[in-house]
């Protein structure tokens, strides 16, 4: 007997058994490699949120997973799999890039919602592609994006060794920012207001990073867009059948997803870096996926699964550190074991705990 699960289970319960299996399952391989994993995890928590220090490089890692995380769920609400937030990603930053290399001189009220224009419009740009061609053409969307995070890391690549590189200089990256085109970090704005914390990257996008979770929440429960995607995810024939355009919704769901993956550029290229490097994005677009699964695509959910993959980030690197023994490939291996069993193997705690509540009389 299979029992309909309450929101809170599925929405809370199954992911957290679903990260304690993860965890347990890392606590073996760091034990088989000879460390104390009760010393590990405590390790990972008070290197990531023990101090200032850890809290403000969690929530800037976090920060850029949200951004790439609210892609992924976007495009998931209308069973589009946008696996090419790297490339989106990517985009966007020679689109913060272009605005801030021209704006640096002013001031950062006047660039920041013109860099926010240039990576939505330029993550928006790489998505449209892909999106018509899956829409017009039956290409499969999750085929061309990943063509598509290959073609943009060649451009970029191109870009910064032959266009904007500094005249003399070997290093592909283009010249640092003025201060009219650098974010106000943190602890600078509670400092201002008499808060002493430690100098991190964490910057002014952590709260633009909210309000587009506030935002895509708005989009997708309280905007006749946001049901029909929300429809057109559901039910593509029965979409049709109420008069939505398949097309149009394919490709605006991805230009907003594109936009929304370009987006991060704005916490690392503007708000951090002061310029445009090689490989900025590090991966991050691929961790917006695993972020989208354990957020179960809802902008909260996603905010949240962004802050462990950001303790997770931090932490890992104090453990790295202090347990020379566990490297950084071993970070990975636990995060690899998150989106194992938040993402493939879901359905291992799902069926027991909705036979659980079968048992109990149903999900009340």
């Amino acid at each position: 007997m299979k029992a309909t699960l309450p929101r809170w289970a599925d929405l809370a319960l199954i992911p957290a058994i679903n990260l304690l299996l993860a965890f347990f399952f890392a606590g073996l391989v760091v034990l088989f490699i000879g460390e104390d994993p009760i010393r590990a995890v405590r390790i990972l928590i008070t290197g990531s949120l023990g101090s200032s220090y850890g809290i403000g490089f969690t929530l800037y890692y976090a920060t850029t997973f949200v951004f790439t995380g609210l892609a992924v769920a976007i495009a998931f609400h209308a069973s589009l799999f946008n696996i090419g937030g790297e490339g989106q990603a990517a985009l966007g930053g020679i689109g913060v890039t272009l605005v801030c290399l021209t704006l640096d001189h002013t001031h950062w009220l006047l660039t920041l919602p013109l860099a926010i224009l240039g990576a939505g419009l330029f993550g928006a740009a790489w998505a449209f592609v892909p999106g018509y061609l899956q829409a017009k053409r039956g290409s499969h969307v999750v085929i061309t994006t990943i063509m598509f995070n290959f073609i943009a890391s060649a451009l970029v690549v191109y870009l910064l060794v032959n266009v904007l590189k500094v005249p003399g200089s070997m290093a592909p990256e283009s010249r640092n920012f003025a201060a009219g085109a650098h974010l106000p970090f943190v602890h600078e704005m509670l400092a201002a207001v008499g808060i002493k914390v430690s100098r991190t990257p964490m910057n002014l996008t952590s709260l633009l990073a909210l309000l587009a979770a506030f935002l895509t929440w708005a989009l997708i429960w309280r905007t006749r867009l946001g049901y029909e995607l929300r429809a057109f995810g559901f039910s593509e024939p029965a979409a049709v059948y109420a008069g939505i355009d398949p097309v149009r919704i394919t490709i605006v769901v991805m230009l907003i997803s594109g936009a929304m993956s370009g987006m991060m550029a704005l916490n690392v290229v503007m708000g951090y870096q002061h310029r445009l490097v090689l490989d900025y994005v590090g991966g991050a677009g691929f961790v917006g996926i695993a972020v989208a699964l354990m957020g179960r695509s809802h902008p909260v959910g996603v905010v949240l699964a962004a802050i462990l993959f950001g303790i997770l980030y931090q932490g890992g690197a104090e453990l790295a550190f202090e347990m020379p023994s566990i490297s950084r490939e071993m970070i990975v291996v636990i995060q690899a074991l998150v989106i194992l069993f938040t993402g493939a193997l879901e359905n291992l705690t799902r069926v027991p705990v909705e036979r659980m509540f079968a048992r109990l009389g149903g999900g009340g």
